[in-house]
């Protein structure tokens, strides 16, 4: 008897086919036509292990931000994960200083209703708009410091009086291990003191957190690559 044929003949007297049915429920799924961007396309053929650090991150926002309205992604780049926020949020609106990522973003995340994009420097202005949610991944650290100051204040007076600020950005103490892209991009890491005074300078109240690949805790801040500042209660 050839290999298979007990499992032919079993199928063939009506026996269940687990081929079949996969096939059947892959069959039933819709197809969606979605890219990534340039950014993460990069992370996903030099560093695909990137991509699940960067994609914790935004489980993490979204996990703080559940529930909010009104939510804020400042320097949201090309918007990888912005669709894992969206899910847990009423209305999320990303902004960047790129116009033409801005633009391919709109085209890509067509999907997603509640999600709209648009050009905003808060290094000039604040937001027209108050939001109960801002938060910031990987954008703090490219700024030069001197821009930093502006920038915050501008953050904060976009805020409703209810509204928190959770911010990500790599350790200090982590960037002898980071890429040459890495630390020629990185103006302004911060170390666990420096970013718990930032916050404190703005909010009353600040939770600091470790990150380490994809798993945020509350261990050794110096042995963390990766710092996040939730604020509440504006000053």
């Amino acid at each position: 008897m050839r290999a298979g044929d007990g499992a032919e003949r079993a199928m063939n007297e009506g026996g269940r086919d687990s081929k079949k049915l996969w096939l059947g429920l892959r069959g039933s799924l819709p197809v969606y036509d979605v890219r990534l961007g340039r950014a993460t396309a990069q992370d996903y053929v030099h560093d695909p292990r990137h991509i699940a650090f960067v994609a914790g991150r935004y489980k993490f926002v979204s996990k703080m931000f559940a529930g909010l309205t009104d939510a804020l992604e400042v320097g949201c780049g090309d918007a990888f994960g912005a669709p894992l926020v969206a899910q847990c949020v009423t209305r999320l609106s990303c902004t960047d200083i790129d116009q033409e990522v801005l633009d391919e973003n709109r085209e890509r995340c067509r999907h997603f209703p509640n999600i709209a994009f648009e050009y905003h420097d808060f290094r000039a202005a604040p937001h027209a708009r108050r939001f109960d949610g801002a938060y910031l991944v990987d954008v703090l650290e490219h700024l030069y410091p001197e821009e930093e100051a502006g920038f915050v204040e501008n953050l904060c007076a976009s805020l409703a009086p209810h509204g928190i600020l959770l911010i990500g950005t790599p350790n200090a103490a982590a960037g002898a291990h980071a890429s040459e892209h890495s630390q020629t991009g990185h103006v302004n890491l911060k170390t666990h003191q420096a970013l718990r005074e930032l916050g404190l300078r703005h909010f009353h109240n600040l939770f600091l957190f470790s990150m380490n690949d994809e798993l945020v805790h509350t261990g050794y801040y110096p042995m963390a690559h990766y710092l996040w500042a939730l604020c509440a209660t504006r000053r």
